[in-house]
């Protein structure tokens, strides 16, 4: 497997070889020219699995993960790293971050069974959620979740119902940070929907701390995601370094990535540096630090491949691939941009720049505005970049599009890890409309 193979210049002067800045780590091509991930050439893949279908590089994942975690233990060994799970909620994904010794984020009750089913020991769990229904908790109550992150009073007055023993809980707070980042993405601003304003927090903590049942243990922030200014994380924890001295704080997740040729993002290591300088000149030396990244371990260890079904060159030449915002619904939702490329073809020239679009029936099923790349024919076979994060946790059924399937890729072999979604589970919800007709 080489690189050196599609290091050539496109007629606008952007050479092909950035691509390898957001294809996962373990992305190469081989003598033909076609890309392989994790030592398997992703057309072979198409052809066994069909398309779309999401790849994820395992060997990338796991080294992401340990960067994070080994990287804050070195600089602040009271410590513990996070996957916050909805960036992909899979079972498998809920399995390996537990093997490399991740705690783990999740937000609501099927998240929590996804990483009961991954065999995620229930202590390690920390359940997140701004809205947590009484059986949610009643859930994690009975599952043993080792710490509940409370968002608002209204779930303390569930909990105080339903606590027969004493549970481990962290607080929610709202740092007030603006955070550079699309406004849907931004949560730790002073009209955010998430948390305590710092302004309650002394009341509320000295509400749960006068309950026999209630263990408060410290803090959570989180400030939003796609971030890609370190300083802002350096400001959250300033901020809550003002309200209190506390055994916890977590500084929550939201590290960006590279998503574009021309974008930018920082290292782990710049990110690590940044918060725990700031958390060793305001923090106390013995508190337990935390940090909650997802995006950042599992975006870049994964592309998802689609078939071209047609090409319309007129005024924009429009490519039309077998999936859409069915399945990438975050960019619409953000307009967040990814690149693409063609997956045999790695190594010929950009000769045109097109519209990359979906098949769902809308105009914003807008994949890619202005995607650089050769000649597309029909049949071609498609790589998003960087869309392990997100992608798979957003999917949805619009036009009654079936949920792709996953694929996990590492040293030669595949895996399937979540099977496509089927016409018949699609009917199974509707099962009672069936049997009455």
């Amino acid at each position: 497997m080489t690189r050196s193979a599609v290091e050539k210049t496109d007629p606008s002067g952007t050479r092909l070889g950035e691509l390898w800045s957001i294809l996962p780590e373990e992305a190469g091509s081989d003598d033909t020219g076609r890309l392989v991930v994790g030592g398997v050439a992703v057309a072979e893949l198409a052809e066994r699995y069909g398309t779309p279908l999401h790849v994820i590089d395992e060997s990338g994942l796991r080294r992401q993960m340990r960067r994070l975690a080994d990287g804050l233990t070195a600089r602040w060994p009271n410590s513990e790293v996070l996957f916050a799970s909805k960036s992909l909620p899979i079972v498998e994904m809920y399995r390996v971050a537990h093997e490399e010794g991740l705690a783990i984020d999740v937000a609501g009750g099927g998240e929590l069974q996804l990483a009961l089913a991954g065999g995620v020991d229930p202590q390690r769990i920390y359940m997140h959620g701004n809205a947590k229904s009484e059986a949610e908790l009643e859930l994690a109550l009975s599952s043993g979740v080792g710490t509940i992150i409370v968002d608002n009073e209204d779930e303390l007055d569930r909990l105080d119902r339903l606590l027969t023993q004493p549970q481990r809980l962290l607080l929610r707070v709202i740092p007030g940070v603006e955070a550079e980042t699309h406004a849907s993405q931004a949560t730790g601003g002073e009209n955010s929907k998430f948390g305590v304003p710092l302004g309650e927090l002394e009341r509320v903590v000295a509400r749960m701390q006068r309950h026999p049942l209630m263990e408060f243990e410290g803090i959570h922030l989180h400030i939003g995601s796609q971030i890609l200014n370190t300083a802002e994380f350096a400001e959250s924890v300033d901020r809550v370094s003002r309200i209190g001295r506390f055994p916890i704080y977590n500084v929550g997740g939201g590290l960006g990535v590279k998503y574009t040729y021309a974008e930018e993002a920082p290292t782990v290591e710049a990110y690590l540096d940044a918060v725990v300088a700031e958390a060793k000149a305001k923090l106390p030396a013995d508190a337990k630090l935390m940090i909650e990244p997802g995006r950042s371990i599992v975006a870049r260890a994964g592309v998802t491949l689609y078939r071209i079904l047609s090409v319309k060159r007129a005024v924009k030449t429009f490519v039309a691939v077998d999936g859409g915002m069915a399945d990438q619904l975050d960019i619409a939702l953000t307009g967040q941009r990814y690149e693409a490329l063609l997956a045999d073809r790695l190594g010929e020239a950009w000769t045109e720049t097109v519209q990359l679009v979906g098949r769902q029936c809308e105009s914003g099923d807008l994949l890619v505005d202005g995607a650089p790349m050769p000649a597309a024919r029909v049949g071609d076979l498609v790589v998003l970049a960087s869309t392990g994060a997100y992608s798979y946790s957003m999917t949805n059924n619009y036009n009654g599009a079936l949920r792709p399937a996953i694929v996990f890729v590492h040293d030669g072999t595949a895996r399937l890890v979540t099977r496509r979604e089927t016409y018949e589970d699609l009917l199974a919800l509707h099962a009672p409309s069936i049997s009455a007709a």
